[in-house]
């Protein structure tokens, strides 16, 4: 791939629903690789950027659909204003220009066309014309099997909560022997699994410590960091931030989810460094952690620490980091289609 890979990234269109997007908090993902893509000249990913859409392996959509919903509707005021046919009709005028313009959507039916995006709605941007979209790869946080996402085209990203005016938030990451706390999550009570979660464990038990929110003096990072495991419930979507905030702090992150294509799957082994519990096996998370050998618990803790750099984002974007990765996807999907002679 890092030899002959090559991405064109359409140029039709205007800031700030293409071309832009949100570049901090958990959307931040979705910014960032538009603007690698679209807008950064140099550094190590522009290997990747053809020069000609000619001799481009795969094609890049650089629409933002956290833009569209931030400038297209808010404020959301009333249920009607969740329709998404203002988003239909924004996506597919894009797509529209393009074909018209260009011979390469048609040449392969969008097969070798891609998007990005971590915002709820992303998986709905096809829906209106699901025959015409049916071979069009989407990069989504929100990658729920029972909602559309295919794993055979699509490919799950992970979401990542970018603080303003960096790229990560500190590392407070204990050593193993130094990590207390047996279990650890906070957040709020969105979606019936976080709801179950707090109903068996909210602060019930000094090993396993969840919290709906941290009182003063609590330092988040902190108590990830002094923790072997972070459970990682699903919120109202199947992502959470969760997942990459324990791989930072080298706490193994516990999934809790249903449904949930888990990001780079296809090269990463999960089983090796996370640990995944059924929605009802919650009331025995103690247990089945409890259960881990020692030596199994270190080896899963090495394993973490040597996969952190999968999701890690870097300006420009640096080889084997987050942006890489999304493109390995891309490129590993792209290998699958044939195009015309």
């Amino acid at each position: 791939m890092m030899k002959r890979f090559k991405v064109w990234s359409y140029k039709e269109g205007e800031q700030p629903l293409v071309h832009d997007g949100p570049v901090n908090d958990i959307y931040g993902i979705e910014g960032q690789f538009i603007d690698e893509l679209s807008n950064v000249m140099g550094g190590p990913s522009g290997r990747f950027r053809a020069s000609r859409p000619e001799e481009a392996h795969a094609f890049f959509l650089p629409f933002s659909v956290a833009n569209i919903v931030h400038y297209v509707y808010q404020p959301i005021t009333s249920p009607a204003d969740f329709n998404r046919a203002r988003l239909h009709r924004i996506f597919n005028d894009y797509v529209d220009l393009v074909a018209r313009k260009h011979p390469f959507w048609n040449q392969s039916n969008g097969a070798d066309h891609f998007m990005v995006s971590c915002h709820d709605w992303a998986p709905d941007v096809a829906y209106s014309k699901p025959e015409f979209f049916k071979d069009f790869m989407r990069g989504l946080c929100n990658a729920n099997k029972t909602e559309g996402f295919r794993p055979n085209i699509d490919f799950s990203i992970p979401e990542i909560n970018i603080p303003k005016r960096k790229l990560k938030p500190p590392f407070m990451g204990q050593t193993p022997e130094n990590r207390t706390i047996l279990a650890f999550f906070a957040g709020r009570a969105h979606g019936y699994i976080r709801e179950v979660l707090f109903t068996h464990w909210k602060g019930k038990d000094k090993n396993v410590q969840v919290y709906d929110h941290l009182t003063k003096g609590q330092n988040y990072h902190e108590l990830i960091g002094h923790s072997k495991f972070c459970l990682c419930p699903s919120g109202y979507e199947v992502a959470s931030p969760r997942e990459v905030e324990a791989i930072y702090s080298g706490c193994i992150p516990v999934v809790i989810s249903d449904n949930y294509s888990l990001p780079f799957n296809d090269v990463l082994d999960w089983s090796k460094f996370s640990v995944e519990i059924p929605v009802d096996k919650i009331p025995d998370i103690k247990k089945i952690l409890q259960e881990i050998p020692h030596d199994k618990y270190i080896r899963m803790y090495q394993n973490v620490m040597k996969v952190r750099r999968h999701f890690v984002v870097n300006r420009p974007a640096q080889p084997f980091d987050v942006i890489h990765m999304i493109l390995q996807s891309v490129w590993l999907r792209r290998l699958n289609i044939r195009l015309p002679s």
